[in-house]
């Protein structure tokens, strides 16, 4: 028997889609087993706004400095392609990067390789192990070395007066996340998966262990709460990213294995201009 080209790739994606468990979802290339996948039936209290009619007065009047929110309708295929699991295995797997521990203060620092990592380390979290305990690949990379990959991704279009962006990327696990801290403003898109968010205004700082996994605090703090105490929250999916102001607490929660980038805001430093 002899095939044509497109009898041919059919075959191929038939034998490759044989491979895949019955009981996963894959996004990307990156599977997770559904019994990994964590709740992703929760509320949904953050503004959400369609990016395609958001225009840079309305974020800074309604957002950029006050609350946080969803924006969707984000355009991100080329990246999107670019970062699909057989795509970032040919193409970085040999490339050095360097694994955070998954706690509030990410004081553990390990280097891999991303292929390294992709085979041995990116895994559902185990509720067994602490936050410090759980490495993660987030932003530890060398931005001239991996710049022809992030410099194909489109950054959120609207700016914060006086600050410039940093670009930060990252792959994980189902259940995997960062527990509750705080940093400066900033936008994080989800390119493949699925993450939580939780947030409170920094005068209403939550009570947690920056030592636990988000995981845990979900399961077990989170039930807990009264409705006055329960944080701003949403389930982020493909080509939506969330913008949050300085200083606002959050801790992320990856419902399934995702890759994320997060563009942070710095202010410019003395004798920068803004173009």
């Amino acid at each position: 028997f002899f095939f044509n080209n497109d009898q041919a790739m059919r075959a191929l994606l038939v034998f490759v889609s044989l491979l895949i468990p019955i009981s996963s979802v894959t996004d990307g290339g990156w599977i997770t087993d559904e019994k990994d996948i964590v709740d992703e039936e929760g509320p949904c209290n953050i503004a959400r706004h369609d990016g395609e009619g958001l225009t840079q007065e309305e974020f800074l009047q309604r957002y950029a400095f006050t609350q946080p929110v969803i924006i969707y309708n984000i355009k991100n295929e080329q990246f999107g392609e670019l970062t699909e699991r057989s795509r970032m295995l040919s193409d970085w797997g040999d490339e050095k990067v360097v694994l955070n521990s998954a706690n509030t203060y990410s004081y553990t620092r390990v280097p891999s390789t991303l292929g390294e990592y992709l085979k041995t380390q990116l895994k559902p979290q185990n509720l067994d192990t602490l936050g410090n305990e759980t490495l993660y690949l987030f932003g530890d990379i060398d931005p001239s070395t991996w710049n022809p990959l992030l410099s194909s991704y489109s950054q959120p279009a609207w700016k914060l007066p006086h600050h410039e962006p940093a670009l930060s990327f990252g792959i994980a696990g189902a259940g995997t996340g960062v527990p509750f801290h705080f940093h400066g403003p900033g936008f994080a898109e989800i390119i493949h998966g699925a993450k939580r968010w939780f947030l409170y205004p920094y005068e209403e700082q939550p009570k947690f262990d920056p030592d636990r996994t988000t995981l845990e605090w979900y399961l077990k703090d989170y039930p807990n709460l009264p409705e006055e105490k329960k944080p701003l929250e949403c389930l982020m999916k493909k080509g939506e990213v969330i913008y949050f102001p300085d200083k606002w607490w959050h801790a992320t929660l990856n419902t399934r294995t995702s890759v994320f980038i997060s563009t942070f805001l710095s202010p410019l430093t003395f004798g920068k201009q803004e173009l």
